[in-house]
């Protein structure tokens, strides 16, 4: 198993539109098989914050992630580009044998 933290800060002006994206890239990662977990929250004290809360089965599962329409359509062209910043970590969980 394989999680991804990340972090995305925006502009006011476009923080709406961001949660739109990842509204949707959230219903259509949900459905793909390798997929076990896909959260998305944002800030209530800073509402141009959003987490993400990704957990993939294994690596093929991130890379098939990676190669979907859906997410070259909403984030490598649509979150990417409207984010401030973005802060990224891999992890894997301390309960399971490395």
């Amino acid at each position: 198993m394989i999680i991804t933290s990340l972090h995305y800060a925006f502009a006011p002006e476009d923080a709406d539109r961001a949660e739109s994206l990842f509204r949707e890239l959230r219903e259509a990662t949900i459905k793909e098989p390798g997929v076990i977990q896909f959260d998305v929250g944002r800030s209530t004290d800073e509402p141009n914050l959003f987490a993400l809360w990704e957990v993939y089965r294994d690596k093929d599962a991130i890379d098939a992630h990676y190669k979907s329409e859906h997410f070259d359509r909403l984030v490598v062209n649509g979150i990417r580009p409207l984010g401030r910043e973005r802060h990224v970590v891999n992890a894997a969980p301390i309960n399971e044998d490395q």
